[in-house]
């Protein structure tokens, strides 16, 4: 994930970029239940298969995922439990967030700053 020298503020954000694909946040949290070979992976993603592997050599990569080979099938698995910990401290945290713009945007229109066709 980079040079272990650079501030952590940097490897922090390299790894926020690692997160930053759609399907790799899915991946991470379809794992975070179980455990998934790539052949169950590819209709819960809904990407080609050159895609999802690819995706996947990133988080194999960045040390998010590991990956085992099971006969002619490779399973995938999350590295920490701390991933899923965290997409679920996301989810909190964006809940609360379009929550507060709901609230914010029911005021304006019970205020009058906002026209009743945006809402």
């Amino acid at each position: 994930m980079g040079d272990a020298r650079q501030p952590l503020y940097r490897m922090k954000a390299d790894f926020f970029k690692t997160l930053g694909h759609p399907a790799r946040i899915r991946v991470l949290e379809l794992l975070g239940e179980r455990d998934y070979a790539v052949s169950e992976l590819l209709p819960e993603v809904g990407i080609e298969p050159a895609s999802l592997s690819q995706q996947l050599a990133i988080l194999r990569r960045t040390g998010l995922v590991t990956a085992r080979r099971d006969g002619l099938s490779v399973s995938y698995a999350l590295t920490s439990p701390r991933v899923a910990e965290l997409l679920m401290v996301t989810r909190a945290v964006l809940t609360g967030v379009v929550a507060g713009q709901a609230e914010l945007l029911e005021e304006l229109i019970e205020t009058g700053s906002v026209p009743e066709s945006v809402s």
